[in-house]
């Protein structure tokens, strides 16, 4: 009772600023609208910011463990195509495309990153799940979705439009954060006290701006819990549920992985679809409705299940 009290209690920040952002919404105090602003702000510089000095300052050796990489890997590879191949019979090769990404990708930068520093002080053990989301999970993704498009529009080269998103993806904010911050470390370029201090004010503020966006916009948008499509509670519960006990499973039975880091790996598996899924959906077309739902669904039970799961992973 004493641990479930004390890791609830550790979960206090995250709703308190989370739950402010719902009731500031939903109360029009301060428009929902302006979660995107918020979340520009995290996404674009206090999260980068955030990012870059923390790897400069981090033990790159402990941090790029490579039995829990594999084992996430291995993770997110059967998660993937335990969802492609439920999907496949109802829905298109972009369908397909995002009900994986609803199915196995987390949202890191909005959510893992703001929970793991509240909860631990320290987001670094995210940061190279965000690079193996970034560089393999999400080139999957895209490279699918073209691929239907591609269908639809054959004069249009899939494979042109493929490379693009890719690069895009690589070139976002908080990936040429990891890049600075990790190359920066590698070879031991001399960073001034003042200019780490500065990255870690702007820093600081990104966890509370992040989760205080999610509850504007869930806020504002509420849930729709009646007519909704019989894929759409399976892709949650596949996310919310199956998703982190399949990470606790490979990670413990089948690479031996216990401790700090096989909580690690059951939390980030535990967070809500990314907020990518909702701009995917509307990129190419296809579920909208379904990405967003999803969307915000995921992050109300990731954020009522924490408490779980982290008992669950010690």
């Amino acid at each position: 009772m004493s641990d479930l009290v004390a890791t609830v209690g550790k979960l206090a920040p995250v709703a308190l600023v989370f739950g402010g952002g719902v009731v500031f919404a939903r109360r029009k105090i301060i428009g929902a609208d302006t979660s995107k602003a918020f979340s520009d702000f995290a996404f674009l510089f206090a999260i980068p910011c955030y990012l870059a000095g923390s790897l400069y300052s981090s033990d790159l050796g402990r941090l790029f463990d490579p039995r829990a990489i594999a084992a996430y890997l291995v993770t997110a590879l059967v998660g993937m195509l335990a969802v492609g191949f439920w999907s496949r019979r109802t829905a298109d090769a972009r369908g397909v495309a995002l009900r994986i990404m609803a199915g196995v990708q987390v949202n890191t930068t909005y959510f893992a990153i703001p929970v793991f520093v509240l909860l631990f002080g320290d987001a670094s053990p995210i940061f190279p799940i965000i690079l193996l989301q970034v560089c393999v999970l999400t080139v999957v993704v895209i490279a699918v979705m073209e691929f239907g498009a591609g269908q639809e529009h054959s004069d249009k080269p899939a494979h042109g439009a493929a490379l693009r998103g890719v690069r895009a993806a690589l070139a976002t904010p908080i990936v040429v954060a990891c890049y600075l911050g990790i190359a920066a470390n590698a070879v031991d370029v001399p960073v001034p006290r003042w200019l780490l201090d500065a990255l870690s004010f702007a820093g600081n503020a990104a966890a509370p701006v992040a989760l205080f966006a999610i509850g504007l916009h869930l806020g504002g948008t509420g849930l729709r819990l009646r007519g909704a499509a019989r894929d759409e509670y399976a892709l949650i519960a596949f996310k919310c549920l199956v998703f982190p006990v399949l990470a606790l499973l490979i990670g413990k039975y089948l690479f031996g992985i216990g401790g700090s880091w096989l909580t690690y790996l059951v939390l980030i598996a535990a967070m809500p679809a990314p907020q990518n899924l909702f701009i995917f959906a509307q990129r190419y077309d296809t579920d909208v409705d379904l990405a967003a739902a999803i969307v915000a669904k995921t992050s109300l039970l990731a954020l009522l299940l924490l408490p779980g799961w982290l008992l669950v992973a010690r």
